[in-house]
Formats: structure tokens, C-alpha cells, sequence
């Protein structure tokens, strides 16, 4: 289980040149913040930031931002990255639900979800980042072309996903229960904390691809 504070966690965070502060003056101008034309590519949920960090430093022609609610884990991503000099990276210490308040329409190309929490009990499927909900307010932001990944070791937070993505206007593009041996999916893959646990344990890993499909016009 997280611990949800640790103290002067926030201090740290606010004081922190990779953590934006009131990232919604932003909003619709992250290219001019990140100083160029690069695609930026979000991760919601980040933990401790492993994953975004490998990606920013392996694909320095795209911007990422990694978005994360609890400090306690937060703080880490922080503290590893301070060490190193990484420009297209950047942390928000926000809710996820208020992330359409930070991205104008379109300005983001592509959604990562790692190992997002599976909120098990049914009343708090809302919770889930691939409710329908959660899918419905990535589709404010997301470009035209954008795509979203999702990750995850639990078998029933995948088939959840895996209804929630036509039941929320999305297309499946791909998926897989078994990532790792899965060769065409499994190209470049950049594993999480967690993902690097699991499968060490031994436990398959599920991913899906999925893009949104164009609303009716009625």
C-alpha cells in the first residue's frame, strides 16, 4: 500500500524545476513551454517515474509529461531526475480527473497507462482510468490521431478495459494477455517498476492499444 505523505514531500515538489506549478496557464501552449514542436506523449499514474524517465531519455525528439496524484511516490521520480539533465520531461502533482483543464484540444499524442490502480469493488469502477469516464475526458485532449497504451498485471482490471473501450466510443487497435511473449507487441518495450516485479513473479502482463473513434455528428 502507498503511504500517502511523507513530510516535506511537497516543499520538495513545489521547489522542483521538473514539476510544474499550476500547470492550467499552460494549457494549449505546452509547446511553447517545452521551447519546440516535439508531440507530447503523457503518462497518468506515473509512480515513481521509471518508465517516463527511460522514455524521455531514449526519444529526446518527443516532450513527456508525467502526471502523478500522491507525493510520496512522486517525490522519488523527482529526486532521480534531479541528478540528470532531461528538457523534455516534466512532472504534475494532479488529480487525473482535472487533466482536461490542463490540455487543450488535441494537444496530446498519445496517453500512457502503467499499472494503473484497479479500484477492485464494483462501486469504484468510476475510479478506474479506463472507465469509460476516465476515457471520455482523455478524448478532450487527445489529438485526432492520438492513441492510448495500457499496461497492467491484473486480469480483471484488463477485461473491465478491455469493455470499456467500445462502450466509450474508442476503437481497439491491439491487445495482448501475454506481453512478454507476445513479439510484435513487445518491441521496445520499456518495462515499469512494477512490470519489472510481476513478470520477475512470473505473471503474465496484458496491453492494449486503443484510439478514439470520431463522435456522431447528431
Amino acid at each position: 500500500m502507498r503511504l500517502r505523505n511523507i513530510p516535506g514531500s511537497q516543499d520538495v515538489i513545489k521547489q522542483s524545476p521538473y514539476c510544474v506549478d499550476e500547470p492550467q496557464q499552460y494549457r494549449g501552449t505546452w509547446n511553447q513551454y517545452f521551447g519546440n514542436g516535439s508531440p507530447l506523449h503523457v503518462e497518468i499514474g506515473m509512480g515513481k517515474g521509471q518508465f517516463i524517465r527511460e522514455m524521455a531519455l531514449l526519444h529526446p525528439e518527443i516532450n513527456y509529461i508525467g502526471v502523478e496524484l500522491f507525493t510520496s511516490v512522486l517525490i522519488r521520480a523527482v529526486q532521480k531526475v534531479e541528478e540528470e539533465e532531461i528538457p523534455n520531461l516534466r512532472f504534475l502533482w494532479i488529480d487525473a480527473e482535472k487533466l482536461p483543464e490542463v490540455f487543450a484540444p488535441g494537444e496530446v499524442n498519445r496517453i500512457y497507462l502503467n499499472f494503473s490502480d484497479p479500484w477492485p469493488k464494483a462501486r469504484h469502477a468510476k475510479r478506474r482510468l479506463t472507465s469509460p469516464q476516465f476515457l471520455t475526458r482523455y478524448r478532450e485532449f487527445l489529438a485526432v490521431d492520438g492513441d492510448l497504451e495500457f499496461k497492467t498485471d491484473n486480469q480483471d482490471l484488463f477485461a473491465f478495459s478491455l469493455e470499456s473501450v467500445p462502450e466509450a466510443g474508442w476503437k481497439l487497435v491491439a491487445h495482448t494477455f501475454d506481453l512478454h511473449h507476445d513479439a510484435s507487441m513487445n518491441q521496445g518495450n520499456i518495462m515499469t517498476e512494477y512490470e519489472a516485479k510481476f513478470s520477475g513473479l512470473g505473471q503474465p502482463i496484458c496491453k492494449l492499444i486503443a484510439v478514439p473513434m470520431p463522435l456522431s455528428a447528431d
